[in-house]
């Protein structure tokens, strides 16, 4: 009799082991509920506006490593320094893992789940803490056993949700792109508007000199009658005009240096130069590549897109919960209604299940989680080609305003040098008695502007390389080790 039940536990069991086995296999060529990602069409142009038209050449300004864009040994020092410290970037770095550790509790997914449970209990109509009519008797229960649980993935629910995990953690990565991109062009930037303000700062303390020299002669000139008071008040206003101005410059660059430092990951203070203004190069030729590489190599389009295929995802894991789920358990262990009988062959148990459930009325819930999800994915569509869009708008600003810049700054030059000539032959015509001293005080009052809105521009040409080279998806070509390994360098 025991021969017989065990040949039919063995024929059951391995009945089950075959469905299990072919569930398994339909489970995982089983067909994905929802779209398939594919790319959202986006319009853009074959050519930037005020960029090169006709056939433009592949190569592009992004395609440089951010440490040959500068010619400044001190600034490539500080934009290491801010890669490796810079809390932004480590705070990207954090996100990253949290994405990674998500997308692993969704991978588990795919496997059995294996738990263990034990129990022991004694006491009056009860089994192993539960309330069992047992005529008034008292005793004591045992359990000690495993158990697995593995849902089969038929309508690629789980697989969805691998697939939005995925998409969400290449999303970090590309957003921890972007914000190195950032910090290397933030840094650049402000270390190039320092190096303006310091040149402003020269130009105001000369004009002060010079508004001084001014105040001497005029002064000189009443003590021996030959001037009027008005014209030392005029001179002395001019003066202490000028003292501010270069009061308030050295509170701008104070400024200036602790924003540097904030994006270093250090404590305010003041910040070491390389060359000065006058003295940095700006590249003969600046290629934009195509549009259409854009789509490529800006972090945040990229980050855009994954985000979209997250959503893509979600519309199928909404699709996907229409259906029954269909699992597989089993079971293996001790059971004893006594303690005295734990040990004995008799308390062996094991089972193998499977189980299938599904919704029949959910009042709508069903239906609108897959309209909210259908309704994400238009708003991650949208997002996207909006991206796209304002990536465009950032490398024709900066097309355009290089070359409007360049022109401004032959017209500036030429302003500043008649200016300059103007101021020493009003100074020269005043000593000989030929010219008022209005005439001196005019020419100086222009110069200064002129001088000071020339190093504006100057400070602009360099920064505007550096927004295009962001604006481009600069260093698309470097693996997050490329990144990090310069900055570790001395």
């Amino acid at each position: 009799m025991n021969a017989h039940h065990n040949a039919y536990r063995i024929r059951t069991l391995v009945r089950l082991i075959a469905a299990a086995a072919g569930l398994a296999a339909c489970s995982l060529s089983g067909c994905k509920m929802g779209p398939n990602y594919e790319r959202p069409g986006v319009n853009t142009p074959t050519a930037y506006r005020d960029g090169p038209q006709g056939t433009a050449a592949e190569a592009s300004l992004a395609d440089v490593p951010w440490w040959e864009l500068f010619n400044d040994d001190t600034l490539t020092g500080l934009v290491r320094e801010g890669l490796a410290s810079n809390y932004d970037v480590r705070v990207a770095v954090t996100r990253i893992e949290q994405a990674r550790a998500i997308a692993a509790q969704a991978r588990s997914e795919f496997f059995p789940q294996i738990n263990y449970q034990g129990n022991i209990s004694t006491g009056k109509n009860e089994s192993l803490g539960n309330p069992t009519p047992k005529g008034g008797d008292s005793g004591s229960a045992a359990l000690i056993g495993l158990n697995a649980v593995w849902e089969l993935d038929l309508w690629g629910r789980i697989a969805r949700s691998n697939e939005a995990a995925l998409a969400q953690l290449l999303a970090t990565e590309e957003a921890k792109r972007g914000v190195m991109l950032s910090v290397v062009t933030d840094i650049a930037q402000a270390y190039f508007e320092l190096l303006g303000l310091d040149r402003q700062l020269v130009i105001a303390r000369e004009t002060q000199v010079a508004f001084g020299g001014s105040e001497s002669i005029f002064n000189q000139r009443f003590k021996g009658g030959v001037a009027s008071k008005l014209q030392v008040l005029r001179a002395q206003a001019d003066v202490t005009r000028t003292a501010a101005t270069v009061s308030e410059l050295e509170r701008v660059i104070a400024l200036k240096e602790n924003q540097i430092c904030v994006l270093l990951g250090r404590n305010p203070g003041p910040i070491v130069r390389g060359q000065d203004l006058l003295l940095q190069s700006l590249p003969p030729e600046v290629p934009v590549g195509v549009p259409s590489t854009l789509l490529e190599r800006r972090p945040d389009v990229r980050r855009a897109e994954q985000i979209l295929v997250a959503a893509n995802a979600q519309v199928g894991i909404a699709e996907a919960n229409y259906f029954p789920r269909i699992g597989l358990t089993a079971a293996l262990g001790r059971v004893s209604a006594e303690l005295s009988d734990f040990s004995s062959g008799n308390s062996n148990f094991w089972s193998l299940a499977a189980g299938m459930s599904g919704p029949v009325f959910s009042g709508g819930r069903l239906d609108a989680e897959k309209a909210q999800a259908v309704a994400a994915w238009d708003q991650a569509k949208l997002q996207y080609q909006f991206t796209v869009l304002l990536a465009l708008r950032d490398v024709s600003d900066s097309l355009v305003t290089r070359t409007k810049l360049a022109d401004e700054r032959v017209q500036e030059a030429k302003t500043v040098l008649s200016l300059t000539e103007a101021v020493k032959m009003a100074g020269d015509l005043y000593h000989a008695g030929r010219a008022s001293y209005y005439e001196l005080l005019e020419a100086q009052q222009q110069l200064f502007p002129a001088e000071t809105a020339l190093a504006q521009t100057q400070t602009n040409q360099l920064v505007v390389i550096v927004q295009l080279y962001k604006s481009l998806g600069g260093g698309w070509k470097l693996s997050d080790d490329e990144w990090m390994h310069t900055a570790k360098q001395p």
